[in-house]
């Protein structure tokens, strides 16, 4: 004892720097792992954090135990951080990396080496034996480095279930030649009615995507303007232009209008609806819609979209980019009318309204959570010819579809459709996905009719607006889990056998939520397909708050989320930043999915950006195959008195519609005219990194007949990304967050951007391997589609322009690829 505590000499600046870097280190994981511990957690940081003091102390003092006791935390490290995480390389890394890099530097020559060589205490006297200790010694920590990310690299490329089942796949197969299927064009934002983003192309396939290049690009000039990247704010160019006959249309995050040559990129026309659109929170348009009017009609060909500085609907001039003079007053129908007070920025429309059956049908988005009794959000039609209101569908009114008086307004407050809707021509009907009452969190105030629409799917006649059903995904939802996107439609075999469906095959549509939950059920009666019943959830204690003591799960179809978080689940980049992660699962609530947010934070896994958005699944009709990249960001919920947030100054007091709304930062949601506000935040660690571990993203297939999961992997990188909000030039294939949507071709190829690393890939739809990607200039946040152009070949577009909410990098393009003009005739 008195040799360690009386060192013959005293250690060398380095040695002392860096026992008491090792002591600091050790004291911050003894003291937060105390508290961590108390809170009911692992006793291993406040372990290790006593051992670090020890081993830096000792080591400070000259002695080389301090080297030795370092050693042995290293390897109960290495058992702790095997135990809590198996082989998962990505869930290793912290609990690993920092600590193996700081023993290379221990035992490196400049510490381990000096310590070990000096005389007396039972130091090793040998040159050779102490550089063999410290060059082993770092070699090791360096090969450990190694197999923790070779873990992850391996979890990466993991395949799943039936990955090597590919009985019964034809390259080439396609499904009927029927309404659903374009194979030249892309119509509609989802290729058809139908919305599976699929195309019977075949030009491009497995063996010859590799050879893919840019062959064009166009730059719409189109950038955020002063104030719209603060945060509160999202600038999104979330577009996939429709393709007709040798065009395409698209439309910018301001909302103008382009035309484009599909095979050169040229461009035709721009229209500017113009406006001021500085109070609105998001500036995105994800498209334009398409209607071919009767022969003889003026402006026969028309591209139909929105403005959004005030709601107005108007109709193009598919050649000239010209308003139509014959629709509405002079092209232009002000949305508007009947609606009350819609003050700048509480209500625009984000996608491209539905065009079917000689009918304009859209809703819109409300600014969520401000207040109560926004602006309605009814369902409206419009004559595609002139424009006049056709029907509207408002729930507040019994029938909803009653026509107001001349100065009634539409029921504020109702659920609204603003996500892009599906339609079955054929049965003349209107997919229409809801949102909530507003506002999100608050339902003690609901109506009876809001209660059994919010989060509901709607099945309305286009002629009539009559409602022929009506299917609800959530029961008083409280967590704005709104149906973001309307279903895709597919033809699936009759399970029955019994051929009460079309040819032995049932009608059906494929809906995904928010929640994770794949509800797949027949497009005409409404009723499921796949088995969905009713389940136990938590219940919450908000006062005036009500609960419903039960939600809709889809049994027999594969959940789309991550599994429930566990303190072993929690991540960072060090062992310190996971260690504060742990402490902060441990205040917080979380009872699984359907937790009510409430005065003690609750995680939000997911939350309201889902497990996917607002750009959905992907079908291939033909192999009944479904795409999917899903989300996995955990969020942090905190309710709180609605004066109390007042005093943190969360946000301002607001009078009334007749006065401007001060509009409170993207988190903080005031619920005017409720008792409770309520804090929505990413739930990140001191490093700006989620608090979860990755994958933070996955694309997967599953077959809708067997409805199994085919395959699932990883899907992105970390490139582009990085504390603090740095973009790193290389990334870890972790798996990341994206925004945006895939298309799929018979050839058995996938097309997507949407993840945070700025790559365009092609996925093998049998395996999900990556068969091709490019680097963009800017996130891909949008769905791609695939047309052939006028030369014969098969283009791929993309709109890389970034998107505000995932912090991905601005832009203004569109690009195009395809095969060189001489494999594209082989």
């Amino acid at each position: 004892m008195r040799d360690l505590l009386h060192p013959p000499r005293r250690p060398g600046g380095i040695v002392l720097i860096t026992g008491i870097l090792v002591g600091l280190i050790g004291l911050a994981l003894a003291v937060l792992g105390g508290w961590l511990l108390y809170l009911g957690g692992t006793p291993y940081y406040l372990v290790t954090g006593l051992l670090l003091v020890l081993s830096g102390t000792v080591m400070s003092s000259g002695h080389p135990a301090g080297v030795w006791v370092y050693v042995a935390v290293l390897i109960g490290t290495i058992a702790w951080a095997i135990y809590e995480a198996g082989l998962d390389g990505w869930a290793l890394l912290p609990r690993l990396v920092a600590p193996l890099v700081l023993g290379i530097w221990i035992l490196s020559p400049w510490v381990a080496g000096r310590l070990l060589k000096a005389p007396g205490h039972g130091q090793i006297a040998g040159h050779s034996q102490v550089r063999a200790v410290s060059w082993g010694g770092m070699l090791a920590c360096m090969v450990l480095i190694g197999l923790v990310f070779a873990a992850g690299y391996r979890i990466t490329d993991m395949r799943y279930a039936r990955t090597d089942d590919t009985s019964g796949w034809t390259v080439g197969a396609q499904a009927p030649a029927d309404r659903f299927i374009a194979r030249a064009d892309w119509r509609s934002y989802g290729g058809t009615h139908a919305n599976d983003r699929f195309s019977a192309l075949d030009q491009i396939t497995p063996d010859n995507v590799a050879r893919l290049e840019k062959v064009w690009s166009f730059s719409t000039g189109d950038m955020p303007k002063p104030g719209e990247k603060k945060r509160g704010r999202e600038f999104s160019f979330e577009a996939t232009p429709i393709k007709v006959d040798d065009s395409l249309y698209l439309c910018t995050p301001h909302r103008d209008v382009i035309a484009l040559d599909a095979t050169t990129g040229e461009r035709l026309w721009r229209f500017q609806p113009g406006g001021d659109m500085s109070h609105n929170i998001y500036q995105a348009c994800r498209g334009v819609s398409y209607f071919e009017a009767p022969e003889g009609t003026p402006c026969r060909q028309h591209i139909v979209s929105t403005a959004s500085d005030l709601p107005r609907l108007f109709a193009l001039d598919a050649t000239t980019g010209k308003p139509c003079e014959t629709f509405g007053d002079e092209g232009m129908v002000d949305l508007r009318q009947n609606m009350g007070p819609v003050p700048p920025g509480f209500h625009f429309i984000t996608s491209p309204p539905m065009v079917m059956n000689g009918k304009i049908v859209l809703s819109g988005w409300v600014y969520d959570n401000q207040t109560v009794g926004e602006p309605s959000g009814v369902i409206r039609a419009f004559d595609a010819v002139d424009g006049h209101l056709a029907w509207s569908w408002d729930l507040g009114r019994n029938p909803p579809t009653d026509p107001l008086g001349p100065d009634e307004v539409y029921t504020r407050g109702t659920p609204n459709g603003w996500g892009v809707y599906s339609a079955d021509p054929q049965l003349n009907l209107i997919y229409i996905p809801l949102g909530n009452a507003t506002p999100d969190y608050y339902g003690g105030g609901r109506r009876p009719f809001d209660e059994a629409y919010s989060g509901a799917l709607v099945a309305l006649d286009a002629t009539t607006g009559r409602e022929r059903w009506h299917f609800q995904t959530v029961h008083h939802g409280l967590w704005d889990f709104d149906l973001p996107i309307g279903p895709s439609l597919v033809d699936l075999p009759d399970g029955d056998g019994d051929g009460d469906g079309d040819g032995g095959t049932i009608p059906a549509l494929v809906q995904t939520t928010k929640q994770g939950e794949i509800f797949v059920i027949d497009r005409r009666s409404g009723e499921p397909i796949a088995p969905a019943e009713e389940r136990p959830v938590p219940q919450g204690d908000i006062p005036g708050e009500r609960y419903s003591p039960t939600q809709p799960f889809s049994v027999d179809m594969p959940s789309l989320r991550a599994p429930k978080l566990q303190a072993t689940d929690m991540w960072g980049a060090t062992p310190i930043d996971q260690l504060l992660c742990r402490i902060t699962f441990h205040h917080m609530r979380d009872d699984g999915l359907f937790t009510p947010p409430g005065l003690t934070p609750t995680i939000g896994w997911p939350a309201f950006d889902g497990t996917s958005d607002w750009y959905g699944p992907t079908i291939d009709p033909a192999r009944k195959l479904m795409y999917i990249n899903t989300t996995f960001m955990p969020f942090k919920l905190k309710m709180l008195p609605y004066e109390k947030g007042f005093a943190k100054d969360l946000y301002q007091p607001w009078s009334g519609w007749g006065e401007p709304y001060p509009q409170p930062p993207f988190s903080n949601n005031p619920q005017h005219g409720t008792p409770f506000a309520i804090k929505v935040d990413p739930w990140l660690n001191v490093l700006g990194v989620p608090c979860a571990r990755p994958p933070w993203g996955q694309m997967q297939a599953i077959d809708l007949v067997s409805r199994e999961i085919v395959w699932k992997r990883p899907f992105g990188t970390t490139r582009d990304m990085g504390p603090f909000g740095l973009r790193m030039p290389v990334g870890l294939p972790t798996g990341v967050f994206s925004m945006g949507g895939s298309a799929a071709t018979a050839s058995g190829l996938i097309f997507i951007a949407a993840t945070t690393d700025q790559y365009m890939r092609a996925l093998d739809a049998r395996t999900g391997r990556t068969l091709w990607q490019v680097h963009l200039p800017a996130g891909g946040n949008a769905t791609p589609l695939t047309y052939i152009g006028a030369d014969g070949r098969q283009y791929v577009v993309i709109a890389a322009g970034g998107h505000g909410g995932i912090r991905s990098r601005n832009g203004d393009e569109v690009i195009a690829f395809a095969l060189p003009q001489r494999d594209a005739q082989d």
